[in-house]
């Protein structure tokens, strides 16, 4: 396993995962938000210098918090082409998917840093509809063995009262037991929001995320493969992330309804990536929604687990998972990276351009059949 792992390595074009640039942020100290962000960069971004308060953790690229004002450092030219890696299991068994996953991906961002877990409790639907007990507990575990210094995890149903659907999920209880945090976003006073703002996106006023979020030292995303019937077309990395965006931080404009009654959805479902992107992703395909979702819908049995920290690659990658099972005509339309939410995101730098920028780490035979067949769905 670890000579296949080296091999497949060896072959790359670049050792390092794609360097990528948060949106630069000020703000006012003394009260919470607006954040005025900076123009996004565009691929290969330059790396973000943080100026004040807050300085930058070792491990979280995007370190533009509330109280940190950022100036891009000049970009030295890059010698080779900058690779997004991706662990691919094939499996049945989700906690060991997670645990395979993790090793073979080799990497360990949360290493004394606070960590902020966002799963997918947008409603207490059975998996895929909502995250899987035994991927977080897996996730959990293996966090603490990284020697992550905490955990909060945090979201923010879309279809339900959140706190009745964790309490559904049982996420209390396992919080309990393992000795995590578990947080309902929707109880946060005001204070406890940060307004992002760009000149660039398409939020009539910005879109407010957790200060706790912006905080952390890392920031871990695990989200299932599925479809998405109400206008996002698919909902994996990158739209997990509408989880942390509060509906209301004032009880005057509606966040959440903008975004769903709006035509740019797909894109501004993208630029919320630019308050902060994840430090870890972990995808659960070991079932998918194929059509309907985001709560219910057609479940094919994928059995596939990936891990990685590029979100355009690893919605990428499960775009064209669904693919090769039969999915929707909106998913099936045009190039994998022609989707909207996927080619607004490169397009800000917010992960890699294109497909020849993904490699694809496999540990058997079984596993590197899947990634051929999802290269060539690119």
């Amino acid at each position: 396993m670890m000579n296949r792992r080296k091999f497949l390595r060896r072959l790359g074009a670049a050792g390092g995962l794609l360097a990528l640039s948060p949106l630069a942020a000020c703000v006012r100290p003394d009260e919470p938000g607006p954040v005025t962000a900076a123009t996004p960069a565009p691929a290969t971004p330059a790396p973000i210098v943080a100026a004040t308060e807050v300085p930058p953790t070792p491990t979280a690229r995007q370190a533009a918090t509330a109280t940190a004002t950022a100036t891009a450092a000049p970009s030295p030219m890059p010698e080779e082409v900058q690779m997004a890696q991706v662990a691919l299991i094939r499996t049945e068994d989700r906690a060991e998917g997670v645990r395979r996953a993790l090793a073979l991906l080799d990497i360990n961002p949360v290493q004394g840093q606070s960590v902020f877990l966002k799963p997918n409790f947008n409603s207490a639907d059975p998996t895929p509809g909502s995250t899987h007990p035994d991927v977080l507990r897996a996730l959990v575990e293996q966090l603490r063995d990284m020697g992550a210094s905490e955990i909060t995890l945090a979201d923010r149903s879309g279809m339900g009262n959140t706190r009745a659907v964790m309490e559904r999920l049982g996420v209390f209880e396992q919080a309990a037991t393992l000795g995590y945090d578990a947080v309902v976003l929707d109880e946060l006073a005001t204070n406890d929001w940060v307004l992002i703002e760009s000149p660039e996106d398409h939020w009539s006023q910005g879109f407010p995320v957790p200060r706790m979020m912006l905080d952390a030292g890392a920031l871990v995303n695990t989200c299932c493969l599925k479809t998405h019937r109400f206008g996002g077309h698919f909902t994996l990395a990158l739209k997990n992330s509408v989880g942390y965006v509060a509906k209301r931080t004032n009880g005057r404009h509606d966040y959440m309804s903008e975004l769903h009654g709006s035509r740019h959805m797909r894109t501004m479902i993208a630029e919320i990536n630019a308050a902060r992107l994840p430090d870890l992703i972990v995808l659960d395909g070991v079932t998918a929604f194929t059509h309907g979702g985001p709560d219910k819908g057609t479940v094919a049995d994928t059995q596939v687990m990936l891990a990685g920290t590029d979100p355009v690659a690893m919605d990428a990658i499960g775009v064209a998972i669904l693919r090769l099972f039969g999915t929707t005509a909106d998913v099936s339309q045009g190039a994998v990276f022609e989707q909207e939410q996927i080619a607004r995101a490169a397009e800000m730098g917010l992960g890699i351009a294109g497909p020849e920028q993904i490699e694809l780490l496999t540990e058997d035979a079984e596993g590197e059949a899947m990634a051929a067949e999802i290269m060539g769905m690119m």
